[in-house]
């Protein structure tokens, strides 16, 4: 983790964080997340004339990807529908890290040291921590929960296939822009399906906020996934979820979603986590 990468994936985060705000904001979470898709596809098939063509042993792991990526989407735009943002979206992020953790020893040889699998833990917790506080002083949606975690499965499984996908393509630019070409057809057909007619006018009230959302969501993941060609998945992967961060703080400031003092202590333990993943010995 030299200080390009954890710089590429501190920003990498905030774009995330700022994309999923937008995918929250719009009232219907079909409409936001095709205008998201779609925008995704539109910049992937520009990119591609200028991007080498990923290596063919890489195309398994992109296929593979885009139908993670179409299940995490609906599981997403169901934590969206079901919890607040600055719940659904901390525990989604939050749960990732400690299952790719796993996933990268078992598919990549990749097994964190003590240090790296303390920052790692302790980001987890972290992050868990901000997501938790959003529980304080009311039931427990489960059925909310319950999506957030599902994507947080969604999230682990996406990460370790990119992340091995990316290194066997022999170019960065090359596998974001055709992931984003091809996973970004799914949504905007089913929508033009269910929308027929109406597709453009149900559309027009969102698109600029859509196609911002979009832009952000393919420069987060093109970071990631370079960082990926550049370190290792874990520590990548719990130094992008620092998001959390961010998206609770736009909860509590948009939303009017509660913030308090508890998260700001579980975000002093995801700090200390991310010390502990860059220490070098």
């Amino acid at each position: 983790m030299t200080p390009l990468v954890t710089a590429a994936v501190l920003l990498a985060a905030l774009t995330h964080a700022g994309w999923n705000a937008i995918a929250h904001r719009i009232t219907d979470k079909l409409v936001g997340f095709t205008l998201i898709a779609g925008g995704g596809m539109v910049i992937g098939l520009a990119l591609v004339p200028f991007a080498p063509l990923p290596a063919a042993r890489a195309w398994p792991y992109l296929l593979a990807s885009v139908l993670v990526h179409t299940a995490y989407y609906a599981l997403l735009m169901r934590s969206f529908r079901l919890g607040d943002f600055g719940q659904a979206y901390p525990l989604a992020r939050g749960s990732a890290p400690l299952v790719v953790t796993v996933l990268a020893a078992v598919f990549a040889h990749e097994v964190p040291d003590g240090w790296a699998a303390a920052g790692v833990a302790l980001s987890c917790a972290g992050l868990t921590g901000v997501a938790l506080w959003g529980l304080r002083g009311r039931r427990p949606d489960w059925p909310a929960i319950g999506a957030a975690l599902a994507t947080g499965a969604t999230i682990a499984a996406y990460t370790v296939v990119d992340g091995i996908g990316v290194r066997a393509s022999g170019s960065s630019l090359g596998y974001i822009a055709w992931l984003m070409a091809v996973q970004g057809v799914v949504l905007p057909v089913y929508a033009v399906h269910r929308w027929r007619g109406r597709t453009a006018a149900v559309l027009r009230p969102f698109a600029a906020l859509g196609l911002l959302g979009a832009a952000l969501s393919v420069l987060a993941y093109g970071l990631v996934l370079w960082a990926q060609t550049r370190a290792e998945l874990a520590p990548v992967a719990a130094l992008r979820e620092s998001s959390v961060l961010v998206a609770a703080a736009i909860g509590a400031v948009f939303f009017k979603e509660r913030f308090g003092a508890p998260r700001l202590v579980a975000a002093g333990i995801l700090v200390v986590g991310i010390g502990l993943m860059l220490h070098t010995g």
